[in-house]
Parts: C-alpha cells; structure tokens; sequence
C-alpha cells in the first residue's frame, strides 16, 4: 500500500513542500470550471487500494471547502484504500458554539459534511479551539505549532523573557510557553462588542523591562495583538514579538503588522501570505505535517511530533 500525497490549488504550495519532506512526488490533479465558475476537479493517476493524503487548507473564499470535499469524493469513488485530509488550517472553527440565539455552529457543520464526503481521518494544527476534535466521529490528529516556534524561540538566546496572551481566551496556551521556558506570565484582559472591534484593553502582570512573547493561534486583522504590543511597550517592556500559527490576515492586517509596537510576528505557512512584509517571519510545517504521514502510514504514534510545554 502506497502513500499518495494530492493537493487542492489554494494549498499546493505547501503540499509541495510537505511531499518533497516526505519523498514522494506531489499527485496529479487536473481541473474542469464551467463557465458559470462550477468546478470538477479530477484525480490524474490510479489510487485504487493506495493510502491517499489531500492537503487542503480551508480559508477563504468557501470554494477551497468545496473543492476539498468533491476531492475527497473523487478518491472514495476512486477506490482509495483511506483517504486522510490534512487540513493545515481549519476554517470556521472560530464558530464552535452557540454564543448568541439564532446562530449556526460552523465547525460542527464542517465536520459533518467532511465525513459525509468519504474522510477516513483528518489532519490539522492549532485548532482555534481543543473541543473541535470532539465534532468528529473519525480519528482527528491534532498537530502542534510548537513543534516549529520552540526551536525558534530557543533560537534568539532571548534574556528576561516572558510571555503573554493577547486576550484571557489565550492564557492556556500563553501559560504552556510560560511553564516550558521557565517564565513569568501577562495577560492583556480585552473587551469587544462586536468581532473585530476591540472596546478596551487592560494589561495583568508586571513586564517592565521584559522582552515579552505574545502567544495566539491566528491572527485576523491584527488589531489585537497590535493593540496588546502597544500596551505592553507603554508599560516598560523592552521588546514584544508575537507568534502566531495561522496568518489570516485580512483587511487592514498587514499596515496594523507594520506600524506597531512588534518587533516581529512569527507564523506559519498554513495560509499563504498575501505580500511580504519585514515585520512578518514564516517558519514552513511541512517537516511536521510529512513526519505526521509517515507515522500514520506506518501504523505509529505520533506522539514523538509533540513538544510537551
């Protein structure tokens, strides 16, 4: 039984990178669009009993969603012995309950309609929340950003560090890096009263003289954690780097990045970046994600892939 890595086309960039890790060539697939945008994308090569991998992030626009699941189909009906989606970044998870009357719970939805299209298992990393696993009724391999931003953290030989969560949603994960390095923790306590529009913010902890680590799982429009580095500068810290495993980066994103108080903002290449930037740092998950298929393929824990904070 062969393993074959496909990709749909928001995401080959990164699944190009993840089959040359694993050693593989990236499969082949080919596309038909109606001239009323309608899409049939098609497998290229036999995978009758292979065990087959799709790479597909689900970002925006909701057509990669779509074009991930006629994928799947197509491999299921294809006669592929397993078909493992690997979705890097898992789009709508931030819709994980019901915290006003009248609204759908997305990542649930997106759950359903994954298995009901032939998903034998999924693959992600950093999911906006831990409970997403738990809408799933197929295995569900949780991957690690840590896995890349450790080794770079250690990296900088960084003196009085410190971490800290843009908001008190992200302490959990802020208190992890906290614990492993041997670090102080802060919190900047926000208040909204819609999405994307922050009403205030308050800081929690000492960091003068710091050199703080903000620590969240995407970054949207950036006005956030922009807002957070802001804050911690005008409370004496020497110096606020930000890591983030999912670059979203919508709207103003990319001129918030700019002019504020980071130094840097540390992501990953879940999401392709829209334009460069020189306060935006990349580190590639491809490593993790190939080490990941080669486990699964082999019928082994994948536990060694996890740096316990």
């Amino acid at each position: 039984m062969a393993v074959k890595i496909f990709s749909g086309r928001a995401t080959t960039y990164l699944a190009e990178k993840i089959a040359h890790a694993y050693g593989e060539p990236l499969g082949t697939v080919n596309y038909q669009q109606f001239s009323d945008g309608e899409m049939s994308p098609f497998i290229g090569e036999s995978v009758r009993g292979h065990d087959v991998f799709i790479v597909q992030s689900t970002f925006a626009p909701a057509e990669n969603f779509m074009e991930l699941l006629l994928m799947i189909d197509a491999a299921k009906r294809a006669s592929a012995l397993n078909v493992n989606v690997i979705i890097p970044y898992f789009g709508y998870a931030r819709q994980d309950r019901k915290d006003k009357p009248r609204v759908a719970i997305a990542a649930k939805l997106i759950a359903n309609l994954l298995s009901a299209a032939g998903a034998n298992r999924i693959m992600t990393c950093d999911l906006h929340a831990d409970q997403i696993q738990g809408f799933f009724d197929i295995p569900v391999d949780h991957l690690d950003g840590n896995y890349i931003f450790v080794p770079y953290l250690k990296s900088l030989g960084l003196d009085n560090i410190m971490f800290a969560t843009p908001d008190v949603g992200g302490i959990k994960r802020a208190r992890s890096f906290a614990k492993f390095f041997g670090a102080d923790l802060a919190v900047c306590d926000k208040y909204r009263k819609e999405a994307n529009k922050i009403e205030s913010m308050r800081l929690i902890g000492e960091v003068e003289g710091k050199n703080v680590i903000l620590v969240d799982d995407l970054v949207d429009t950036a006005g956030t954690i922009c807002k957070a580095a802001g804050l911690l500068k005008e409370n004496g810290a020497k110096t606020v780097r930000a890591i983030c495993t999912h670059p979203v980066l919508s709207g103003n994103a990319y001129e918030n990045i700019e002019n504020s108080a980071l130094e840097e903002i540390v992501v990953s290449d879940t999401i392709p970046l829209k334009r460069n930037s020189p306060k935006i740092r990349v580190l590639t998950v491809s490593d993790l994600f190939a080490k990941a298929i080669r486990k699964i393929h082999d019928h082994e824990s994948i536990s060694s892939l996890f740096i316990r904070l």
